[in-house]
């Protein structure tokens, strides 16, 4: 049975976007309506929302429209291939650069933290010193004698997480080397799991609930999604979930 084409309106409504997204996308010809009704009004074909949530998950990374464009136009061309990946790569290696660029001031700041200790546990006494030991401990993740600790375990103790022993492993497990996607808000951080699977689903709303009473961010939210389940955290420091998301889905983790 054919699909029903879509109103702008049913389409925004379907992917939770605005009527005049919609329509900047059609004016920068990255949407095109397949016809218009009698009375006038844009018909979308149903392939119009795998081809906004290409569009929108294109932009979360940073993609130019213009590229945008380009990637679309080139779908279906067996001599595009090339063309795509150059695109597709070089956006890779902005991002590598600029990850290069915080990794080493990171690294950097690391070895700033333990020297400024020291000069402070003997320049202003031991009660100065701890202060900064501790300052060391949040940002580095490791205490100043580097004792041995998963970056799951360092996380975790970041974040001050609420789960413990069998019900902790239990949710981690769930959770662990699942692809997943991920993208900075303007208030936080969104974490998107795919699939239609109830153990994840449980795992992430047991994540959400352990941290509902944590002081250091806005209580996590979990929802359903077109394409599985998302995991939203708000606030300053919503970056430490990001952290332990990617770490969950790394072999490390």
């Amino acid at each position: 049975m054919r699909e029903k084409a879509l109103t702008i309106g049913a389409l925004a409504r379907r992917l939770n976007v605005s009527t005049s997204a919609l329509r900047f996308y059609e004016r920068e010809g990255l949407l095109v309506p397949a016809q218009r009704s009698a009375s006038g009004y844009r018909l979308y074909p149903p392939s119009a929302e795998k081809t906004l949530l290409f569009i929108r998950r294109a932009q979360r990374l940073g993609f130019a429209l213009s590229d945008i464009k380009a990637l679309l136009e080139a779908e279906g061309r067996r001599d595009a291939g090339s063309e795509v990946m150059d695109i597709a790569e070089q956006r890779f290696l902005d991002i590598e650069r600029r990850l290069t660029e915080m990794l080493v001031l990171r690294h950097e700041l690391e070895f700033f933290l333990e020297d400024l200790t020291e000069r402070l546990g003997r320049v202003a006494g031991d009660q100065a010193g701890r202060l900064y030991r501790d300052l060391l401990d949040r940002a580095c993740d490791h205490d100043t004698h580097h004792k041995a600790a998963s970056p799951l375990i360092r996380l975790m103790q970041r974040l001050g997480c609420a789960l413990a022993g069998a019900e902790r492993e239990e949710v981690f497990a769930t959770l662990r080397g699942r692809h997943l996607h991920i993208w900075r808000d303007d208030d936080g951080y969104s974490i998107l799991v795919p699939g239609p699977d109830p153990k994840i689903e449980r795992a992430l709303r047991q994540l959400a609930a352990s941290e509902a009473d944590c002081e250091a961010h806005v209580e996590p939210h979990v929802s359903e999604a077109e394409e599985g389940y998302l995991f939203q955290a708000r606030g300053a420091n919503a970056f430490l979930f990001a952290q332990l998301f990617l770490a969950l889905e790394s072999a490390e983790a």
